[in-house]
Formats: C-alpha cells, structure tokens, sequence
C-alpha cells in the first residue's frame, strides 16, 4: 500500500516556505539537456529522540517544572507540532512504525521485544537508494533476540554505520557493539551524553559531501528516573514540583520525587541537544540539514493513578516533536495543530528530502502542505493497545483497546464498547469521562463514525489480544510480556 498524499507530489528547488527557506534536495526538471538540482544538493537529516518523553514536559510547552532552554530556542526556528501522537505508544511498536511508515498491525510489532521482518522498505534504505550515508547510535529495540545481544547486518534495517545496544536503561553502565564486531563495548559515563559526543564526531569526520541520515536514540528520560548526572539532578527539588491535576493525593510524594528525577533527566537531555546543535553549526551544515526532536512516546508518572505508557491518555500519547528546516531555518518558527501520528513521520521526511516513498508505506506524507506553509488536516489521529502487558497487565485493569485523538476530543472503545471521551479543550487534563453524557451522543456518534473508518482503512477487525498473539505466533508470560534475556 502506497502512503497517503495530501497533495500532488511536484518538484521543488529551494522552495522559500512559511518564513522557512528550504534548500530541498529533488531533482527538477530539464535545464539546457541536464536535471535542475538545488544549490546545496539533498538535505540531510538529523533525527534525535528520547524513550517516555511526553509533550507536556518542556518549558517551549508551558511545563513550569521544565529547564530546556536549547528546547525552547530551537522549538522558536521550527515546525512545532503540538498534536504529534503515538499511536501504539510503547517502545517497540513506535520505532517499528517509525523506520516503516507502517500501522503496528501491519508490521505486526504491536508489543516489545519481537523483531521487526525486513518485508517493508525502511527509512534507512530508502535514502540510501538516493546516496545518502546512514548511521545509527543508541537504542534500537527492533530485534527481539534478547536486550544485550548482537545485532547483525541483516536485521539493521539498513544503517550503515552501528553503534547500538538492543536496549537497556543502565544509563550509567550501558553497553553497545560497533560495526559488525561482536564485542560487547561499553559508553563512558552518562550514556546519552557519550551517545552524543559520538554523533557530533560522525558529522566532524565526515570526509565527503554525500547527504546522511543520523538516528540518535537515547535511552532517558525513561525511568530509573534517579540516575541523571549529580549536576542535573541537584536543580530538581521534588518538594517544588507542580504536578498535574490528575495525579490523585495519594501517589503525590512518590510523583514528585519520581518527577524530580524525570526532569533531571530531561534537562541533561536538553544539554545534549545544544551540543549537537552547535556542532552542526559549527561544520557549516546546519543550513542544508533537517532536524528533528521527538519522542517514542510519553509517560503517566501518576497522572490517573498510572504509570508508564500503553494508555490512551495525553501523558502517554503525546510526544514533543520539532522540526527545522534547512536554509532559513524557520526564524520565528511555526506551531501546528497537526494530528502527526507516527506512521505519518517515515513518509513526510521522505518528501522533505525530495525522495521516492515506497510502496510498502501506509502513513501519510504532509511534506508539500508543509513547504507551501500550510496546515494539514487530518480527522484524528488512530489509536490502540493491541494487547497489554508488563505494567497494564489485564490483572490491574490493562485493556483492549482502539480511539481515535482528534485535535479537541479523545474517544476509546474497549472490547466491551465505548470507554472514554473526553473534551481536551475544557478538559486537559482528562478528568470528567463524558462517554455517558447525553449531552454528547452526538459528538460520539461522529467519533465513532471516524473510528470505524480507520479501522477499515488499516484492516482492523478488533480481535482481542489472546487472538492476535496467536495470529503473530508470540508466546507471553503471565503478565503478557513477550519474555526476554538482558
């Protein structure tokens, strides 16, 4: 299945969009017998993100606990999607769809720890068909044969350069493999700060001027949230965090102190990315280079009495996600109330750097919306938990579920029907369930109606879990995880 387009796909040469003026990479038509490129030739693309980061927790977003001011800079130079959503917000079904364009039942990696096939065309190959380099440094958590285990070529996706550890949240202790050696290595210190001296030495050494494609996965803010580096975690007071209304009275000073550390954490991370910022600047690449921050998803932190991700609310669902164009750089920068779900990322920067997108794609491509300074709209966003496991497990109220995230309302249904709906303009922190209001049968109706469109448009019959690990052949344990070895 082709990705969705919101408009023809042309042809642009250094396309000056939205106060943004972009150097685009596609090759235009004829000039004089020979093909029209842009000045600077394709973009590259630089795209960082963090593992339980949610949107709310940066000082760009208004979190009064937040110290990100590299964040906020950067988030005044870019697209600022507000409404980015993971749609499956877990960590393996995230980065799944993420490399494929694909919904998780496609892919079929709708929990963690199960390996990802090669049968979609990724990211990574699709730009190295158009000559771009690819590399690949930190988290990867795709491959399913156990979280400390090698990784060979063949289940790469198609990353070239390797430094990469299936997963762990040993930050302080974490290993990785380079190449194809295996040789178990270790990252010095602080992980995410090891991790990104090693990307800012990948763009120093480069030695010709092929585009690139530079993941850079990091393993915080994901909890243990107590191990930041001393300096971050000495600004973050846990008697002066301002929680959100929904975390009930009972879960408030372990929140507090988990939030302390959370943050801790985020601020290193912020760090990090003024780094990583000034050394493309200072290489001289920063303008003719697409960057990217975002999340795999965010995390309840007692926000409804929860932890973790798997769950249909905003803490969980929404992730930061800030994009910078090249050339320009966006000075003013733009916010977007785009419903961007997650297979929708793979096929945009795919158009962004003026490459073909594979037929193997499902999402959709909003990158000419985007260069003409457009919003794109879109009806909501899909959502699910195909199967829960590990911390919503069904033994504490773990479900079933599909939704949908429009830009106002959060509508779920459970395996027994309608479960939540809430109207996250007069509501946002999800506090009054108005699945049973008569009020709003007829909002309801409509989600409902567009629900069900997406459920047809990906082919979802709804079965439970029990059905679709059986489909998948994934055998759990008791609390539904699919086990693993460290």
């Amino acid at each position: 299945m082709a990705g969705k387009r919101l408009y023809r796909r042309r042809e642009f040469v250094g396309t000056a969009v939205a106060g943004a003026c972009m150097a685009l990479s596609k090759t235009g038509g004829q000039t004089g017998g020979r093909e029209e490129e842009s000045v600077r030739g394709k973009p590259n693309l630089v795209f960082v993100f963090g593992d339980q980061w949610r949107a709310q927790a940066t000082g760009y977003a208004g979190d009064p606990n937040a110290v990100t001011p590299n964040l906020d800079r950067l988030a005044r130079e870019c697209l600022n999607f507000t409404h980015a959503v993971s749609g499956c917000p877990v960590c393996s079904p995230y980065r799944a769809s993420l490399l494929t364009g694909q919904y998780w039942l496609t892919h079929g990696v709708f929990l963690n720890d199960v390996c990802l096939s090669d049968k979609a065309v990724s990211i990574a190959e699709a730009l190295k068909s158009e000559g771009y380099d690819t590399a690949y440094i930190g988290k990867w958590h795709l491959d399913g044969h156990g979280r400390s285990s090698f990784i060979p070529r063949e289940r790469r996706q198609g990353f070239d350069l390797w430094k990469v550890l299936e997963c762990t949240h040993n930050y302080n202790k974490s290993s990785y493999y380079a190449g194809d050696e295996n040789l178990r290595l270790q990252w010095e210190g602080y992980d995410a700060i090891a991790q990104t001296l090693e990307a800012q030495r990948y763009i120093r050494d480069r030695s010709d001027d092929s585009p690139f494609l530079l993941f850079l996965s990091w393993g915080p803010p994901h909890a243990p949230y107590e191990t930041a580096p001393e300096e971050f975690k000495k600004v973050f007071d846990p008697e002066k965090i301002v929680l959100r209304d929904n975390v009930p009275s009972d879960r408030a000073a372990v929140a507090r102190k988990e939030l302390a550390g959370y943050y801790a954490h985020i601020a290193a991370l912020d760090r990090c990315v003024g780094d990583l910022l000034e050394t493309l600047q200072e290489t001289g690449i920063e303008e003719n280079t697409i960057f990217v921050f975002t999340s795999d998803h965010g995390d309840m932190l007692h926000s409804q009495g929860a932890v973790k991700k798997q769950q249909p609310y905003d803490e969980s669902i929404l992730a930061p996600f800030l994009l910078r164009f090249p050339a320009g750089l966006g000075r003013g920068g733009r916010t977007l109330d785009t419903l961007l779900n997650t297979p929708d990322i793979m096929p945009t920067l795919l158009g962004l750097c003026g490459a073909k997108i594979p037929e193997t794609v499902e999402g959709t491509d909003f990158s000419e919306a985007l260069l003409a300074g457009e919003t794109p709209e879109v009806d909501g966003a899909l959502l699910m938990c195909p199967s829960p496991f590990g911390q919503w497990t069904r033994q504490i109220g773990g479900k079933e579920y599909r939704g949908i995230r429009t830009k106002r309302y959060t509508y779920v249904r459970d395996l027994k029907g309608a479960w939540l709906l809430y109207d996250n303009e007069k509501d946002p922190c999800q506090l009054r369930n108005l699945v049973d209001d008569a009020a709003h049968a007829g909002i309801r109706a409509e989600l409902d109606r567009i629900l069900d469109a997406k459920l047809e448009g990906t082919r979802d019959a709804f079965l439970t879990g029990d059905e679709l690990l059986a489909k998948w052949g994934y055998e759990v344990d008791e609390t539904g995880t699919v086990p693993y070895t460290d």
